[in-house]
């Protein structure tokens, strides 16, 4: 059973709360702080209102006593044990005030002094506004760019849509909408690349604002052979359960296409109907019926999850 997240802060934001600027730590010691000073500079000259939340998710390297230093301008939430970058995301959105939640990675590679700029796009009627490590500057490590650019692929075939960047840590997403997807969303380090095809493939408007990526402090937490076949899996797992008829269509509509095109070829050979034709056009049907299925029951799933949120 998990414990609840125990708010160390005592002097909270006014309800008016515009944007919360949410960060999760975990064992962040080596740059925590300069982040933080950087994103309160920021904050000091949004015009409008800002609350910071910051997610101690069980960090053991002296962490909190840098967040302590912070309690009269930062909420500062704390998990007794690690739980992972998800579930400290997921804590944050529940506790956020503002309607508008910003996710910023507390390991000093994003551009804090972008936030304006991602902010700006908000006012363009989208629900998430995504920082893409696109721009000249950004400097992802080669050895990560094969995988990435192959998920990327991947989710943008999967979902419809070109996605510049699928899991950055620097992005601006409309509360309600987040709070919808929470109990689906994963505690790993998965949150972001789940939360934007979500979105993507739930008609959400979703826009990318080219940022620059800098080399992080402290010791990455991500494994890169694991984590890139978890992604994988995942990326592949989420466009099934919310646009499966995008990955069932076409691999129905293929061995129907296959069946055709092998009858037409027996056909022109003059050799007798062969049952792998029929096989395949009954495969292709089987696929096509379990894609419609599912795209049903998870339009139905969606709706009632819909009726759900807006009652509360």
């Amino acid at each position: 059973m998990e414990t609840p997240a125990v708010e160390d802060s005592h002097d909270r934001p006014p309800s008016d709360v515009e944007l919360t600027v949410l960060v999760p730590v975990y064992n962040e010691a080596s740059g925590v702080g300069e982040v933080l000073d950087r994103l309160l500079t920021m904050t000091d000259r949004m015009p409008r209102r800002t609350e910071v939340i910051a997610v101690d998710d069980g960090s053991t390297d002296g962490t909190a006593e840098i967040l302590a230093r912070y309690r009269s301008r930062v909420r500062i939430l704390r998990h007794s044990e690690n739980r992972g970058y998800g579930a400290a995301l997921k804590t944050g959105t529940a506790a956020a005030r503002g309607a508008w939640v910003c996710l910023l990675d507390a390991d000093g590679t994003y551009p804090v002094e972008r936030l304006p700029d991602l902010w700006a796009r908000c006012d363009e009627g989208v629900a998430m506004v995504i920082g893409a490590r696109t721009a000249p500057g950004a400097r992802i490590p080669i050895v990560r760019r094969p995988a990435k650019w192959f998920l990327r692929q991947l989710a943008s075939m999967l979902t419809g849509h070109r996605i510049p960047d699928l899991n950055s840590g620097f992005r601006i997403y409309r509360r309600v909408r987040a709070e919808a997807y929470l109990p689906l969303l994963p505690d790993g380090f998965s949150f972001t690349t789940t939360i934007t095809i979500a979105f993507l493939s739930e008609g959400l408007g979703v826009t990318w604002e080219p940022i620059d990526y800098r080399v992080r402090s402290g010791r990455s937490k991500i494994r890169p052979i694991r984590n890139t076949y978890e992604f994988f899996m995942l990326v592949l797992r989420t466009s099934i359960f919310f646009a499966p008829l995008r990955f069932f269509a076409p691999l129905g509509f293929g061995f129907m296409a296959v069946a055709g095109l092998l009858v037409a070829y027996r056909a022109f050979i003059g050799a007798a109907f062969g049952v792998t034709s029929v096989l395949l056009f009954v495969t292709g049907l089987q696929l096509l019926a379990v894609g419609l299925l599912a795209d049903l029951v998870n339009r139905r799933f969606m709706t009632l999850r819909r009726t759900d949120a807006s009652r509360q």
